[in-house]
């Protein structure tokens, strides 16, 4: 007999199909091998699959792009969390088990919101390559854990950039934030990783939890709301808490089926 494991495909940080940013939410039957999880992101073919295993209260989660794990994915939680609040209802919290510590999540009536780690940028240089790839003039360039920050002007310069992707992926780091302040958002923002197979994510939750501490810094307020600039386009609404960073999004299913195995 040949096992089935259920499988989601959830647009995350929107309420509408089509919109936001796409991942495969996969709730595994038991543990895999990372070779097998990897073929199927790479056969999703979206920026991030997700891989649910139920362990004790909790969920053990591990997210993949078409060419490598990741350490920490907003949107891809985002869609675990609708997934599984589909099928238990509630509004109690959850918990997952993850390369970047023990993520908890809420629903707040429509909202869901996640506890992540803040991700603190320092200013530094920009490393070799990376403003001719971008093919912008910076206001100023940081660096965090896992990306680079790059400010310019103004929403209009965020909206015109045109990557070099090739160059780009030859840059040391793992993806590239670019912001400014917003015309009718607190911040908005374009995401671009092709070190990591993505050219550009349409909305990425890891990159907020950059853009949440710079822009409260910048903004001298806690609580704001994030636009992501990307073709697809979505809204983020995050949250400064110390250390932490809490984003909150809505998200909606666009197919539900199985995964033969």
């Amino acid at each position: 007999m040949v096992a089935r494991m259920r499988l989601w495909h959830v647009d995350a940080f929107t309420a509408d199909p089509f919109g936001g940013n796409p991942a495969a939410v996969c709730l595994l039957d038991r543990p895999r091998e990372d070779r097998w999880m990897q073929a199927v992101a790479a056969e999703m073919n979206l920026s991030e699959t997700a891989f649910l295993l139920p362990e004790g209260a909790a969920y053990r989660l591990r997210w993949f792009t078409p060419k490598a794990e990741v350490d920490l994915c907003g949107h891809a939680t985002l869609a675990c969390a609708h997934v599984l609040y589909g099928m238990r209802g509630g509004l109690g919290g959850l918990s997952f088990l993850t390369r970047s510590g023990e993520l908890k999540v809420v629903r707040r009536g429509d909202l869901i919101e996640l506890d992540f780690p803040a991700l603190p940028a320092a200013e530094e240089p920009p490393p070799p390559g990376l403003l001719d790839a971008l093919g912008v003039e910076p206001r100023s360039t940081h660096r965090s854990r896992f990306d680079r920050l790059v400010e310019v002007a103004s929403e209009d310069a965020v909206r015109a950039v045109k990557p070099d992707f090739r160059a780009l992926r030859d840059v040391d780091t793992r993806g590239v934030i670019v912001t400014a302040r917003g015309n009718r958002h607190d911040f908005v923002s374009r995401f671009f990783a092709p070190a990591v197979g993505v050219d550009e994510d349409p909305v990425t939750g890891s990159a907020h939890c950059v853009l949440a501490p710079y822009w409260s810094r910048r903004l001298g307020r806690n609580e704001m709301v994030g636009f992501q600039a990307s073709a697809r386009g979505g809204e983020v609404r995050v949250r400064v808490e110390g250390e932490r960073v809490i984003l909150g999004g809505r998200a909606v299913i666009v197919v539900e089926g199985e995964l033969a195995s």
